[in-house]
């Protein structure tokens, strides 16, 4: 798979100066924890998923997530796991092309179980969500997914989901990250990202954000993102990918503000049909949303529509003058440091200090890649509709 490979080849040779690499779900962990891109969503419930599986698939989605806990009603859990195993048995008698498969667990003890009933199917699986992980709460999950990789040879990730109150709360909140810490960090190797669970962030003081609003202007939620970025994403190592939160809109009746999409870069690219009908799709704060994700240490992002997957890979593709000065910063020879002025004569590029962030650009790079000098996202998201 490969993101933006629902394209035809010409239009990609056209749109990006580095195509986007191909990877399976067998890469190399840290390929893939960059790879996820827009994880979609879809209760395990459906009775169509098989089906649901390969069309988002042929559309561009690289990652999914069956859901067996908030998108499901309590009483549907049983039947929630009998139609996810015979729908994945399905799917692996018809199909290898497949994007990551996620089944997302309640309890530990359903994770062996699951991989037990699936049997044979169990390699279209890429691994198991883990909610409302804690240090103590997490710890049998990882320790569950790593008997049940044992058991099925399967090689199975974990990616826990932050999202307790304790984490929310100042008066635990450092020690809460603390012990999240330890527990990742004890299983670093099957833990492929953390993600951030705002919508229970919001629920424990009975807010909601509206479709102006992203997660960044929600006080409460900001400050626990920070706090998540400072002691579990850092780039010294010992960090984890972290994922943006989820967008709750796909449709917005009436609006309070004015839209957040600027007109010039869809005259220039000659869409303002699709700048409107960003807008009213209230496709203007998701888009505002991600690139706050970005600029704050998160990369991805959880779905809940299959109109939001196209925003998040457009505005992960590295643009010309971003791949130009990670390029340049990363050149043997200044490995001793220095400052230059970018190639694009617009900025200062200093050596030591941005490395780190050239790093992740040129990683990001590889796996959305580069897109030609006269590309935006305008063209990138056009493209993609027009698929």
């Amino acid at each position: 798979m490969r993101h933006f490979g629902q394209i035809a080849p010409d239009v990609r040779k056209r749109l990006f100066h580095q195509e986007p690499c191909s990877f399976t779900a067998d890469s190399p962990a840290r390929l893939l924890s960059a790879a996820l891109g827009a994880t979609l969503y879809s209760p395990a419930t459906r009775p169509s998923l098989a089906e649901d599986i390969l069309k988002q698939g042929a559309r561009g989605v690289v990652s999914m997530v069956l859901c067996l806990e908030d998108s499901i009603d309590d009483a549907d859990v049983p039947v929630g796991e009998a139609n996810l195993v015979r729908q994945l048995t399905d799917l692996e008698k018809r199909s290898d092309d497949t994007p990551l498969l996620f089944i997302r667990v309640r309890t530990p003890e359903q994770i062996p179980d699951l991989v037990r009933r699936l049997g044979p199917a169990v390699r279209l699986l890429s691994g198991f969500v883990l909610p409302k992980f804690t240090e103590e709460r997490g710890m049998p999950f990882l320790e569950a997914l790593t008997a049940a990789e044992a058991a099925s040879g399967r090689r199975l990730f974990a990616m826990p989901v932050l999202e307790s109150p304790d984490l929310l709360y100042r008066e635990s909140r450092v020690q809460t990250l603390e012990g999240i810490f330890r527990a990742v960090d004890k299983y670093r190797d099957r833990v492929l990202a953390l993600r951030l669970g705002v919508t229970d962030f919001c629920s424990s003081y009975g807010l909601r954000r509206g479709p102006d609003m992203t997660a960044y202007d929600v006080q409460i939620v900001a400050s626990v993102i920070a706090d998540v970025v400072n002691m579990l994403a850092r780039a010294d190592g010992t960090g984890f990918t972290v994922t943006g939160p989820v967008w709750e809109y796909f449709r917005v009746q009436e609006r309070m503000f004015k839209p957040q999409l600027r007109q010039s870069p869809f005259l220039e690219g000659q869409a303002v049909e699709l700048r409107q009908k960003l807008i009213e799709h209230s496709m203007d704060g998701l888009l505002r949303e991600i690139s706050l994700d970005r600029a704050n240490g998160l990369l991805g992002k959880t779905c809940i529509h299959p109109s939001h997957v196209l925003p998040v890979h457009a505005l992960s593709v590295v643009s010309h003058e971003e791949f130009s000065d990670a390029q340049d910063i990363l050149r043997p020879e200044r490995c001793g440091g220095g400052v230059m002025r970018s190639a694009y004569t617009n900025k200062m590029n200093e050596v030591k200090p941005h490395r780190a962030w050239a790093e992740r650009t040129l990683l990001r790079a590889e796996i959305f890649g580069v897109a030609n000098e006269d590309i935006g996202f305008v063209e990138l998201l056009a493209a993609g509709l027009a698929d």
